[in-house]
């Protein structure tokens, strides 16, 4: 192709673009000024003629142009109709190559004559596309095929018209930047050449045919043999030539003959679909290029769908198809922490936080196809959505309107993504325009689950993967990994367990998943939510500020948090709210219930706090406080301390024991990467009905407990929520963090010496900063009071922009740092200096009129009465599914233990048991096989003979 040929087809492209372009500006202004009843009609027309346009220049161009028209009239779920109509036209044959361009490309690429080639050779081809034309042809041994010619010189056509495309592309994404499809134009510029060689496509052929023959297990039980679809079979190919087996069909847009075969157009989708899951997710080599035309449909019944040319065809690694299938998984599940994860993974850069606004865009992607006639409304839904996002945006980063139309909040778009999103595109394009609704998440969600859990071809994770490769600390830990092992996957999703024992670690150990749909492997420095394991940090840090002077137990609540003196409340103690007698249980129960993200908003949850009334006279019933103790607690530490919720509790717990990065209540941006995701054990899931419970549980606990059980991962594993101050239910730590605290606790403050070398990364080695570069963060002075009490705080760092969570990014002076590493660095430093602190938390001595007789709480801790001898020894605190912390003080022992698969707690009692069996330790009632349970460990309410 000469040079007056490359100009002349550049001024064609560029100059019917500007043309097209200023044609809808031109109209956007004229409409402003008519009704709304001739507003359609204008834009109809508008849309009509400039359809026209683009398809007349395609069919002059050819080459690139016509496959580019192809891809966009199968897109009846995003384009105006008028277009799709018009360059419908585009998936029949295009004007044939002389017969004559054929014979000479066919003879000098195999080397023969065609008569000795072929006993007969249709001179009408069967159709004609952008890069080849098709003949019906039979081979001297009799067989039937079909031969696939390459268009004389349109290998430089096509690479001349990629350079035109970017062009345009780049031209387009600068006059209206919310239109960059750049990332999509720089990976066709990459694989559209590879159509240009017919062994490369035979040899694609090959493969996808093999592949989609093998049986398969998807992931559910059950087993799938080969994908119901016809491929042909390659009988010769070469550069420009490429012979194949004839297959009768019929042409997906020849809907008279779809109707006359009775051909199910819902089924026949829904295997074209299934085809490409598997290709996707199971094979990682996927035909990147499914418009109608490539498709034909038997004749003969069943009418299986039939695929054709795998030109562009797309090789993906082990490592993207697991992240693809995890993005896939993540937006099926609603679960913000393994699509962030998958982005990671794929190599999807963010440049701004926003994790909603992200989850809503990726399941854009994975949404329910519609039917064309349903396409206005689904273009409209889009925009909403787009404007919707785009507000978001210019909130988030204060962005004014010009602005927020040049941001781009991607960083970095992978390659293989744009080819995954295309394919996508092009199978709801095809579902559209057939007129049937497909649900992806449903069709491919077996193969995705295939390849990510690992089932199809690799088993099992082997032992030495399953269990964190770490050095065992002792003989008991040794055998605590066997057992483990012996529980296996069925059991365990995911497990971190540590044990202090006379201030050394004796156990380190964590072990599986991190989350049912992310197979990284659970370390050491993992975060796990907790549940109600947090109302015992939250009741250390009350205890901390008891110390302080800030508070004091029997102080009533109203002295130190004044708006709380309202309804009844007057004459609650602190002591009240850490025993759960306030008679406040089932406060914001109902206000929750009818908006649950409320929990996300710290500061009307706490004023939704002070408008509640006791149900109960304050002192006189231990009713267990599940939702309402971590704001009660909350709202009294920072009306006492004079500091938000998270300073006191870096403060008090987290820099004394050099924890930093692994106890959070509410977490910050930046630790996604280390969260383990929940699930439910359904199995375990249905023991709930036989439940009973004590006089000291709610009964409003119990309504609809299984529905509530089964709902929680949905809502905890979404980022707003975890990102929340909830200190009741919403802490995330690892199991070291969380053993060391108790370990300090069990000798009334003294801080362990530090963690276990062996234990990696060093634990306190996370440094606090967000990974991503949102609003700049200043500090500014400021001076808080509390009224009575114990008078005033002083003056304190606050962190401006806080979120409505009340989440502010933690900073620490450098003199703080030097003062608690050298405190640390000794190991002999002190969390309290009471003598009797001990006593506090279990309610004894001295403190014992603060607390129900026999009550299952002390003053914020759960109380564990030896199983055997019936001694008070231990205190702690268990959460919803089965993580849990306590420590044994007569003995000087602590342990934690972690997991994300919510159980009724079997796996928890039998990991605790085995331990202390092994050290010669009593077993505590909580954890014995027929001892009573507490009503902090929700799901472990069964009745004894579930529970062995």
């Amino acid at each position: 192709m000469g040079w007056g040929n490359t100009i002349t087809r550049r001024l064609k492209v560029f100059s019917m673009a500007l043309f097209i372009y200023f044609d809808y500006k031109a109209v956007q202004k004229r409409v402003q000024w008519v009704s709304t009843g001739k507003k359609s009609s204008i834009w109809k027309k508008t849309h009509e003629r400039n359809a026209r346009r683009v398809l007349n220049l395609m069919i002059e161009l050819e080459g690139l142009w016509v496959k580019m028209g192809q891809y966009l009239s199968t897109r009846a779920d995003v384009l105006p109709e008028p277009y799709i109509n018009v360059l419908k036209q585009l998936q029949d044959s295009l004007p044939p190559r002389p017969f004559e361009e054929v014979r000479g490309t066919i003879e000098k690429e195999l080397g023969e004559p065609m008569s000795d080639l072929f006993a007969d050779f249709v001179e009408d081809p069967l159709a004609t596309a952008s890069i080849a034309q098709v003949h019906r042809a039979t081979l001297a041994d009799g067989r039937e095929v079909v031969v696939k010619i390459q268009h004389d010189g349109v290998k430089e056509i096509i690479l001349e018209d990629l350079k035109n495309a970017k062009s345009l592309v780049e031209w387009i994404a600068w006059a209206e930047p919310q239109y960059d499809f750049n990332p999509m134009i720089d990976e066709w510029c990459k694989e559209a050449p590879k159509e240009l060689d017919f062994n490369h496509e035979a040899e694609n052929t090959r493969a996808v045919s093999r592949n989609l023959s093998r049986e398969t297990d998807c992931g559910s039980g059950s087993v799938s043999s080969a994908v119901d679809v016809l491929i042909p079979e390659v009988i010769q190919s070469t550069d420009k030539v490429l012979i194949l087996e004839y297959m009768d069909g019929i042409r997906l847009n020849d809907n008279d003959s779809l109707e006359a075969y009775g051909v199910d157009k819902q089924k026949l989708v829904e295997e074209i679909t299934r085809a490409y899951a598997h290709q996707i997710y199971i094979d990682g080599f996927f035909n990147g290029d499914p418009h109608p035309g490539n498709f034909l449909v038997s004749k003969e019944p069943p009418h299986k769908p039939i695929l054709l040319d795998f030109g562009l065809t797309k090789r993906i690694s082990k490592s993207m198809t697991q992240a693809l299938a995890k993005m896939f998984l993540s937006c099926a599940e609603g679960d913000h922490v393994a699509l962030l994860s998958a982005f990671s993974e794929m190599g999807l850069k963010l440049r701004v936080d926003m994790p909603q606004q992200a989850m809503d865009i990726a399941t854009v992607f994975f949404r329910q196809s519609t039917t064309a006639s349903e396409a206005k409304e689904n273009i409209k839904a889009l925009n909403d959505q787009r404007e919707r996002n785009k507000k978001a945006l210019q909130e988030k980063m204060k962005l004014n309107k010009k602005e927020v139309q040049r941001f781009n909040p991607v960083d970095a778009f992978p390659g293989d993504a744009i080819i995954f999103m295309r394919v996508l595109n092009l199978l709801r394009g095809l579902s559209a325009s057939l007129n049937v609704r497909i649900v992806y998440l449903d069709i491919m969600r077996p193969f995705a689950e295939s390849t990510l859990l690992g089932s199809l071809t690799h088993g099992q994770i082997p032992n030495s993967q399953w269990i964190f490769d770490s050095p065992a600390n002792s003989d008991v830990e040794s055998k605590l990994r066997n057992y483990l092992l012996d529980l296996g996957s069925d059991k365990i999703l995911g497990i971190q367990v540590c044990a202090y024992k006379d201030g050394k670690v004796i156990i380190d150990t964590a072990a599986g998943m991190l989350g049912k749909y992310d197979p990284r492997p659970v370390q050491p420095d993992s975060l796990f939510p907790v549940f109600s394991v947090t109302k015992g940090i939250t009741a250390g840090m009350v205890h901390w500020l008891v110390e302080k002077g800030k508070l004091k137990y029997d102080e009533t609540v109203a002295n130190i948090w004044p708006n709380f003196g309202t309804n009844g409340k007057e004459l609650i103690k602190v002591h009240h709210l850490l025993n759960h007698t306030s008679g406040l249980h089932n406060a914001l129960g109902d206000v929750v219930k009818n908006d649950p993200l409320l929990v996300c908003d710290w500061e009307e949850t706490l004023n939704q706090i002070t408008k509640c009334t006791p149900e109960t006279e304050p002192g006189s019933t231990q009713i267990y406080h599940y939702l309402s103790f971590g704001w009660l607690c909350g709202g009294l530490i920072e009306h006492a301390s004079g500091k938000k919720f998270q300073e006191v509790l870096e403060e008090a717990i987290v820099r004394p024991l050099n924890i930093e990065g692994e106890l959070y209540v509410g977490i910050p941006p930046g630790v996604e990467s280390r969260l383990a995701a929940l699930t439910v054990d359904t199995e375990e899931l249905q023991k709930l009905s036989g439940i009973r419970a004590g006089a000291d549980v709610p009964p409003a606990l119990l309504n609809n407990i299984a529905q509530m059980a089964s709902g929680l991962p949905a809502l905890f594993n979404t980022l707003n929520v975890r990102r929340a101050i909830i200190p009741a239910a919403n802490g995330h730590c690892s199991a070291r963090a969380l053993a060391r605290y108790y370990a300090a606790l069990a000798t009334g403050g003294s801080v362990p010496p530090p963690h276990s070398s062996d234990s990696k990364p060093p634990l306190g080695s996370h440094v606090h900063t967000p990974k991503f570069p949102t609003a700049p963060l200043k500090k500014k002075k400021c001076t808080g009071k509390k009224k009575g009490g114990s008078g005033s705080t002083g003056n304190f760092q606050d962190v401006s922009g806080a979120d409505k969570n009340g989440y502010s990014q933690l900073r620490t002076s450098d003199a703080d740092s030097e003062v608690a590493a050298a405190a640390l660095g000794s190991g002999g430093s002190r969390m309290f200096s009471s003598d009797k602190i001990l006593d506090a938390f279990m309610g004894v001595g001295e403190y014992e009129g603060m607390v129900q007789q026999d009550g299952k709480f002390g003053l914020g801790f759960r109380r564990y009465y030896d199983a055997s001898s019936g001694k008070l020894r231990c205190f702690g605190h268990s959460g919803m599914g089965g993580s849990t912390g306590f420590c044994d003080v007569e003995n000087n022992f602590a342990i934690a233990v972690m997991v994300n698969k919510l159980a009724l707690g079997s796996v928890t009692r039998g990991v605790i048991r085995l331990v202390l069996e092994e050290l010669g330790l009593p077993v505590p009632d909580e954890y014995s096989a027929t001892g009573e349970k507490g009503p902090d460990m929700l799901l472990n309410l069964t009745p004894p003979e579930q529970l062995r």
